[in-house]
């Protein structure tokens, strides 16, 4: 259903059962997959693909120019997987010739006021607080999750299964499967409750501890204690993950308590 007072550009393309509230806004270069909602005064602007089954809500703004003084009006894209909520007011924004595209995953969920800067790359179920923001290029991998005001510097990279807690400035990489707060951002223990819900196995879980804690707790510097988990831990795709983030870390990544 497309409401009278909607504006719809003819030349975008619009899936079955595609629902736009009055006095939203759609421009032309735009793709919406088959069962998702506009919600009033949203405005979809020129690149914008957008999934089967999102919720974009009032006053959303998705596909907006990027804020980067080297855009020079090229030709780039904004797109959201499947099953993706996006809240009051975010602004989400395409990318420039350095990805070419802004990507959010499906079965994500953006709270109100959140902001996703050109060229970043956000993973499948990632949850952003009300108010969090990442700046340009950053990689927020999968099941990330942002806490209110959490506030990301551009290039940086937050691990998959990662907790960021709420008011927290992100400088530096996160690493995976860990939960960080105080300033500055800080390891604070391993994500224990968001694994064991994504079904991994206590044995699992303990052993990403143990890793941890040889890298944080044992005295050794960075090189030391990456040789010593990769003599010391059996080959996982979690060990291995944790190693290969770590290594390949431009800026570095927080630190201990």
């Amino acid at each position: 259903m497309i409401s009278n007072l909607a504006y719809v550009d003819p030349r975008a393309h619009l899936g079955n059962n595609v629902t736009v509230e009055p006095f939203a806004y759609i421009d032309g270069d735009v793709i919406i997959g088959d069962g998702t909602w506009i919600g009033p005064h949203a405005v979809i602007y020129n690149g914008a693909r957008i999934g089967k089954n999102c919720r974009i809500f009032n006053a959303a703004s998705v596909a907006a120019l990027p804020q980067d003084l080297k855009f020079a009006g090229e030709k780039t894209t904004l797109e959201i997987g499947d099953n993706t909520t996006v809240r009051e007011c975010a602004t989400l924004h395409r990318g420039t010739v350095a990805a070419g595209k802004t990507v959010i995953g499906s079965n994500c969920l953006l709270m109100t006021y959140v902001h996703v800067a050109h060229d970043c790359v956000v993973g499948d179920h990632v949850i952003m607080g009300g108010y969090s923001g990442i700046a340009g290029e950053v990689k927020l991998n999968d099941w990330a999750i942002l806490g209110g005001n959490t506030m990301v510097h551009q290039f940086v990279r937050i691990g998959s299964h990662v907790i960021i807690g709420g008011g927290s400035k992100v400088r530096i990489d996160v690493p995976p499967y860990i939960k960080a707060d105080r300033e500055p951002l800080s390891f604070m223990g391993i994500n224990t409750v968001g694994l064991e819900r994504r079904g991994f196995a206590r044995e699992k879980v303990n052993e990403i501890h143990e890793i941890y804690r040889a890298y944080y707790n044992m005295g050794m510097n960075a090189s030391q204690a990456l040789e010593y988990i990769e003599k010391n831990f059996a080959s996982s795709s979690e060990r291995d993950h944790i190693l290969d983030f770590i290594r390949s870390t431009d800026r570095g990544v927080i630190k201990g308590r």
